[in-house]
């Protein structure tokens, strides 16, 4: 074990000396009449007066938090109680208060009063320490400030800054009401697996581990499309699994190499469809939180008319000022390069398109826009489009210049599939170590015949950024692995 500091040496010479006076320093369960958001709903309504008259005893606990004369101030969750314990009375009880430590866990009970400046506290007849602190918690006014100290310590993050719990309380709140908006709509929730023997769905490159049992290598799943796809070739006609994917790339503030999504299908429908879903999930989810018009980041977000729809080559062709659909390849690579964009050595005329948009048109979507059309380079499992075989119906959902939802028309035909599924090896064999591989068993479903079909991705962690108006993604995420120290 590392040197203990002074205060640390203090705290285990404690229980040590409670040991010698027959104190228990980890007790088990305790009684427990009410909480401290329970006390705050039933009493705090009441005067001194109504409160004496009560005589109403409880018990309790909490972690001790602060001490001024004779009150300590212990906290549960984000709510704080004050005992009060009278020297005069119970010398004992306050001798042993007085060799508590800020931070202990300890459990009360005594008579509910309300103190002269009418604050609700329990004026104490019993104190036991239920858990000691060994650790110091962070100066009491500021908390734990330190970004890297509060991802690497969350448990001592949500002691001490009760902003932070409110937003994990907040992420709770947004995954059940996108499931119970799923589930009204009769969508069954799945579970698929996080290990596959292909890395296919999306363009990632993947995480690999050794699958011991069966001595073959498996991928973590980078997207769940593909095994609900065939749940829909199964006669399940709506489907949706929220849960983790794993994508071994960079991290930034919009990006985590573990991240949690939704994912949902339905037979009979497609991307027209699937962008409608999307906006009424949004727009439901700005009205349970209130969040219909705010900012985030310093800018406007407005929830309250249609979202905006472009196609993505009219947008692009704007940018460009030439038709870029239906413009030679080498007319869109000439631009380029004059914008000093990096081409990478896979780049086919649908890449070019495409990089063009994020680097000049993505930035400006600050209103919820879905963009639609994209090149069918980069759409693999999106049905071409009826008026041009080289672009398909896929659609992404942007807001704040940040990508939230990719919905498409899905792509049911197994031959044409299989030939996608060559052409993203193509690109690996040029470069992009993130082109799908060949998943055969999807190519085997899709000869059993899938049903025209619309599906779509949206990313938890972006949204619960959006609506608890976090900057990065970490902010959002209980556990964000952290390099060694």
């Amino acid at each position: 074990m590392k040197d203990l500091t002074e205060q640390e040496t203090i705290r285990r010479n404690k229980i040590t000396l409670n040991k010698k006076l027959g104190i228990k320093s980890y007790t088990n369960k305790k009684e427990i009449t009410n909480s401290a958001k329970n006390l705050f709903e039933l009493f705090s309504q009441f005067s001194r007066e109504e409160l004496e008259s009560k005589n109403s005893v409880i018990s309790t606990y909490g972690r001790l938090m602060n001490r001024r004369g004779p009150f300590i101030e212990i906290k549960w969750e984000e709510f704080r109680i004050q005992l009060y314990i009278n020297k005069k009375m119970d010398e004992k009880l306050f001798y042993f208060t007085s060799n508590l430590d800020i931070g202990d866990i300890i459990w009360a009970k005594g008579l509910v009063i309300k103190t002269m400046t009418n604050e609700l506290a329990i004026k104490t007849s019993e104190i036991e320490l239920m858990s000691k602190s060994l650790k110091v918690l962070p100066e009491k006014y500021h908390g734990l400030v330190d970004v890297e100290e509060r991802y690497r310590h969350r448990y001592v993050d949500l002691i001490t800054n009760d902003s932070v719990r409110e937003i994990f309380i907040k992420r709770s709140i947004i995954i059940k009401e996108v499931r119970k908006f799923f589930d009204e709509q009769e969508y069954l929730e799945v579970d698929t697996p996080i290990l596959s023997s292909v890395s296919s769905g999306a363009s990632a490159k993947p995480f690999i581990t050794h699958y011991n049992a069966l001595d073959t290598e498996f991928y973590l799943r980078i997207a769940t499309e593909l095994p609900l796809k065939k749940l829909i070739v199964g006669g399940l006609s709506k489907v949706y699994e929220i849960g983790r994917l794993f994508r071994n790339e960079g991290i930034d503030t919009t990006h985590n190499p573990e991240f949690t999504t939704i994912e949902f299908y339905e037979a009979n429908t497609d991307m027209w469809q699937m962008m409608s879903h999307t906006e009424s999930l949004f727009k439901r989810l700005a009205k349970l939180l209130n969040m219909y018009e705010f900012e985030y980041q310093g800018i406007p977000i407005n929830f309250n008319n249609e979202f905006k729809k472009i196609e993505m080559c009219e947008a692009v062709s704007r940018v460009t000022g030439f038709d870029v659909k239906n413009a030679e390849e080498q007319e869109i690579i000439k631009f380029v390069k004059k914008e000093k964009m990096k081409i990478e050595s896979f780049f086919k005329k649908g890449h070019l398109i495409n990089l063009i948009f994020e680097e000049k048109i993505e930035k400006t979507l600050i209103n919820p826009t879905f963009v639609y059309g994209h090149p069918i380079e980069i759409s693999p499992f999106a049905v071409k489009s009826k008026d041009n075989p080289n672009f398909t119906e896929r659609a992404e959902l942007f807001i704040n210049g940040r990508e939230y939802a990719n919905m498409f028309t899905e792509l049911s035909d197994p031959i044409d599939q299989l030939e996608r599924f060559k052409s993203q090896l193509s690109e690996r064999d040029s470069g992009n170590l993130e082109a799908n591989q060949i998943d055969w068993d999807f190519v085997k479903a899709l000869e059993y015949g899938m049903p025209p079909t619309g599906g779509c991705g949206i990313g938890i962690d972006r949204l619960v950024m959006l609506f608890t108006k976090q900057i990065s993604i970490r902010e959002v995420l209980l556990f964000p692995h952290m390099k060694n120290k």
